[in-house]
């Protein structure tokens, strides 16, 4: 990589200019200038500043070199800035330091040609040795091979002209967290192996938690020890306060919809939407910067077709609650559109998804939800709908069932249900009639391919722990499957495959799973009262009809009773139910 592309590379979203600082790290940075400058050592320094990924820690180091350019001329020091991550994988690391160094002075006239013909000596040297010596864990002056006895003489050279050296040389590092950990190891030992480079002071910005954690992977010192040996001062960068990140974000904002309709913009929908809603999940800087992030993408696809402070709530969920946006997306009628349920249906299928959500996220996202969807008042605010209907459509809301869809054009459509929504059926399953009403609905959602969501609802079960269905509810779910499961049966599922599984099949085999969790005599009842009770005569004939299966003459010669779901006794009463029910069926039909 050419070295002017190295120089214009930027790390992420970080700062230059320290009139532009929001949270606090320029005067830091200033004053770390002063020190760097004036500070007397008699030989190498190391300076690190610790901070969490996106805590501000480039754009503190951006801030530093900016006020180390505007020292006078006679206390400037010469700047070099190496990005160990921009090299990882391409090259070995001790070797492009040394190259970034010799690159920076080469250009420098205040620089002696000594000093940059040491440099440049020593480069070359390291530059022949094998690359094996990286991983041998030795000092730089104690290299194997031919070149060892060379590059402990260069080294030397090289400490003598930099002590003659007045121009202070500061040496930049940042993104050591984000290398492999051999590269880590690797950048560590440059540090421990030529300490006493008088004038140089090393300023590096990391994550401690990560690099210690790679240090302590390898070697029998902990990772804290091994920093102290090699760092002189160290800084933790602080969390910045919640006012600061607030400010940082809304100047984002302003610069992502600078371009947005006025009159689209409702300051007091803004107040309550951010405050209560979306402020809860803004903790730190990684925050903002994923949510400006997404939303620089995904606003201009629906720039003046959609309200800006719904949209900001919505991409909010999609990077922080990605399960509330999933739900939202697969239950549009529970948010918006005419209330077509009852509440207490309405209030069961939203509390048994706000139930899977950790307990201090749940009363902000309902609080973000009632302000975006006015129908969750019934549920959560106990109060009427707005009279503002009307409106919705006018402000491009996305609680208007017209231009809900619009929010969602960069949301991957699926024909599959997801796992919010099968849990939310579940929760009704102690209900027959309510669990039964759902089933239905589910059975009249077309897929992609022309097919039912049914298919994915039972399908799916497999995948569900006993947790998950308890045994109080398989009476219920048995029995709405034999009551409801003609009209599960739809004749667009028919395939011409003779290898498709029918619907019958599928209802047959969610059934087994679920009856095999009790024991014989209970499963004998819960047959008998669905087999008695249910409409569903092809689920019941299809049922016999397994179950004589498991009783055939060839069962007998493995000897798999024990497999049978239920006994022969109880087997052939279920039979003789169940051709009853045929009987009287077909009597009724003439």
């Amino acid at each position: 990589m050419a070295q002017t592309e190295i120089d214009d590379i930027s790390t992420d979203s970080s700062l230059v200019d320290p009139e532009k600082d929001l949270l606090g790290h320029a005067s830091f940075a200033k004053y770390l200038a002063d020190s760097i400058c004036k500070m007397t050592f008699p030989e190498g320094f190391v300076i690190a500043v610790y901070g969490s990924w996106s805590s501000g820690k480039s754009t503190l180091l951006n801030f530093l070199v900016h006020y180390l350019q505007q020292k006078p001329d006679e206390s400037q020091p010469i700047i070099v800035p190496f990005n160990p991550w921009l090299f990882s994988g391409h090259q070995d690391i001790t070797r492009s330091f040394f190259e970034q160094l010799q690159n920076v002075l080469s250009k420098q006239g205040s620089v002696s040609k000594g000093l940059r013909e040491r440099i440049a000596d020593f480069a070359k040297v390291i530059s022949e040795i094998p690359l094996p010596y990286a991983q041998t864990g030795r000092a730089v002056a104690t290299l194997f091979d031919d070149k060892e006895k060379e590059a402990s003489e260069f080294k030397e050279e090289l400490e003598d002209t930099l002590e003659q050296q007045q121009q202070r040389i500061v040496v930049t590092i940042d993104d050591i967290d984000r290398l492999p950990a051999n590269d880590i190891r690797q950048l560590l030992r440059i540090f421990k192996a030529i300490p006493n480079f008088t004038n140089v002071v090393y300023v590096l910005v990391f994550d401690k938690e990560v690099v210690m954690k790679t240090i302590a992977e390898s070697k029998e010192i902990s990772g804290k020890a091994y920093l102290e040996k090699i760092i002189q001062v160290a800084f933790e960068l602080p969390i910045p306060e919640k006012i600061s990140l607030r400010r940082l974000l809304f100047e984002k904002l302003d610069g992502i919809f600078a371009d947005t309709e006025k009159q689209l913009f409702d300051q007091i929908h803004w107040d309550n939407i951010y405050f209560q809603g979306i402020d809860h999940f803004i903790i730190n800087l990684r925050n903002i910067v994923h949510l400006t992030e997404t939303l620089t993408v995904t606003y201009p696809a629906v720039k003046g077709e959609v309200n800006p402070v719904d949209f900001i709530a919505l991409e909010s969920l999609r990077v922080f609650c990605p399960m509330v946006y999933d739900t939202i997306i697969h239950n549009p009628h529970a948010f918006v559109g005419e209330v077509n349920t009852s509440i207490d249906e309405l209030k069961n299928l939203h509390n048994a998804w706000i139930a899977q959500l950790r307990d201090e996220d749940k009363q902000p996202i309902k609080n973000l939800l009632m302000h975006l969807f006015p129908k969750l008042k019934l549920v959560w605010g106990n109060s009427n709908l707005d009279e503002e209907q009307l409106k919705w459509r006018e402000q491009l809301r996305v609680c208007s069932l017209e231009i809900f869809p619009i929010y969602f054009r960069l949301t991957f459509s699926t024909s599959e249900l997801s796992n919010t929504q099968i849990k939310a059926i579940l929760a009704l399953a102690e209900d027959a009639d309510k669990f039964g009403e759902q089933l239905i609905k589910v059975a009249n959602q077309k897929r992609l391919d022309g097919t039912t969501q049914l298919i994915t609802f039972i399908e799916q079960f497999e995948n569900y722990s006993e947790q998950e269905i308890p045994l109080n509810c398989i009476p219920s779910i048995v029995l709405t499957l034999f009551d409801v499961g003609e009209e599960l049966l739809c004749a667009e599922e028919k395939s011409q495959s003779i290898f498709n599984l029918g619907n019958e099949v599928r209802i047959s085999r969610f059934i087994l799973r679920l009856l095999r969790r009790l024991e014989e005599p209970v499963r004998f009842e819960v047959l008998k009262k669905a087999i008695t009770q249910g409409k569903a005569l092809a689920i019941i004939n299809h049922e016999i009809a397994t179950l004589k299966e498991q009783q055939s003459q060839y069962a007998d010669t493995f000897n798999l009773e024990e497999e049978w779901l239920v006994n022969a006794q109880h087997l052939k009463e279920l039979e003789e139910i169940a051709t009853k029910r045929q009987q009287s069926t077909d009597i009724n039909d003439k």
